[in-house]
């Protein structure tokens, strides 16, 4: 990243700095993307992506489509249904945000 290019993302991110600011965050930069430059020469061909490095298994699931089986006793779509303020056909009405 060139000077120019830090002082508009410095500009772009509303970020007023001095000259000593300055140097000490394009310093900084340098150093972070030279980790960066490291980063991509490791092989991880074959890794699989992961949600958290020290995780041994991943937070996600597989999407599968639920069966009979998987349907909880407990829930009565209906009974939950009944509690929505406002219903279009068996959908839930909200308010618009925009």
């Amino acid at each position: 990243m060139n000077e120019n290019e830090l002082r508009v993302t410095a500009e772009l991110a509303e970020i007023e700095l001095g000259e000593a600011e300055f140097a000490s965050l394009a310093e900084a930069v340098s150093e972070m993307i030279g980790y960066f430059e490291t980063m991509l020469e490791a092989d991880v061909e074959h890794l699989e992506p992961t949600t958290h490095a020290l995780l041994r298994r991943n937070r996600t699931r597989r999407d599968r489509v639920p069966t009979d089986a998987d349907a909880d006793p407990e829930l009565d779509l209906d009974a939950l249904l009944e509690n929505a303020p406002e219903l279009e056909d068996r959908f839930i009405v909200i308010p618009n945000v925009l």
